[in-house]
């Protein structure tokens, strides 16, 4: 019976292998240690490779590992070894992508971690207890925009689109009361 590709975890490490955003979603690594053993232990495998330009796939520890770096951060999304490649570096792309469009192309450690609430608003939206939502980096960074919007904000401070989601969300409340 075929299944549904699905990401065990999305990880988004600094250059010294040190966490600035992570989800998991297999139970592959039951407690914080473990997971902090396998991000060590990847960063370790993949620093000595050059993924700046493109992707690069590898196989750790019965896992799929695709991974790509942008100047202090390194992307990587794993999956079970019986994954598509394929598909997790589409996953990747998407994520990479959208976190460039959300942080308006500066994609370093600040930039990521003054907008942390992105990137993990980012990470929901692209998967879902490890089953792929999305993959359109604009798709995700529209819905990441829209939802991070101050819906407090006068309508002239607000763009067309944030203006119709506010009055889309007015609509929907009033609707269902």
């Amino acid at each position: 019976m075929e299944s549904c590709p699905s990401i065990k975890n999305i990880l988004l490490l600094d250059s010294e292998g040190k966490r600035v955003a992570v989800k998991y979603y297999s139970d592959d690594w039951p407690t914080n240690s473990a997971k902090e053993a396998f991000e060590k232990a990847v960063f370790t495998k993949t620093q000595k490779t050059n993924a700046r330009t493109e992707a690069e796939i590898g196989m750790f520890e019965n896992n799929i590992v695709v991974y790509k770096f942008v100047q202090d951060l390194h992307f990587f999304v794993t999956g079970g070894e019986d994954e598509n490649e394929l598909i997790l570096a589409t996953v990747l792309q998407g994520f990479f992508d959208a976190v460039g469009l959300l942080l308006r192309g500066n994609v370093d450690k600040k930039e990521a971690l003054e907008n942390l609430d992105l990137i993990l608003l980012c990470l929901d939206e692209i998967v879902d207890g490890g089953i792929i939502l999305e993959t359109d980096a604009n798709v995700i960074a529209g819905k990441v925009a829209s939802n991070s919007i101050d819906a407090g904000a006068p309508l002239s401070e607000q763009t067309i689109s944030q203006a119709l989601a506010t009055a889309r969300e007015h609509l929907t409340r009033s609707l269902l009361k």
